[in-house]
């Protein structure tokens, strides 16, 4: 029997589709899935159990573009910065308004 934990930040494969695993909660017994296009799906964790067994979970490689999986709202107050090894970073600035450092 070849069952696998679900790894966050994994990729798979289950019936020709490919999809990232985003969290799993044990306390629900769910594991939160993302495909390609951004769609959040729920397993329950028996169910990707069995299916690791029968083989209709396969590990897959990550695409070269994962763009199409970012399911996130830009950030209107966010800055962008260059980070040490020169990749473009957003900083976001909005949590500091009204900050005084000398109260």
């Amino acid at each position: 029997m070849n069952t696998r934990q679900p790894g966050i930040g994994e990729w798979y494969r289950l019936r020709g589709e490919l999809f990232e695993v985003v969290a799993v909660d044990e306390a629900d017994a769910t594991v939160e899935v993302q495909t390609f296009d951004g769609t959040l799906e729920e397993i329950e964790l028996e169910d990707w159990h069995v299916q690791c067994s029968s083989g209709a979970i396969q590990p897959a490689e990550a695409p070269e573009d994962t763009s199409g999986s970012i399911d996130v709202e830009e950030d209107e107050n966010a800055v962008d910065r260059l980070d040490l090894r020169g990749q473009e970073r957003r900083l976001h600035t909005d949590g500091i308004e009204g900050l005084d450092l000398f109260e």
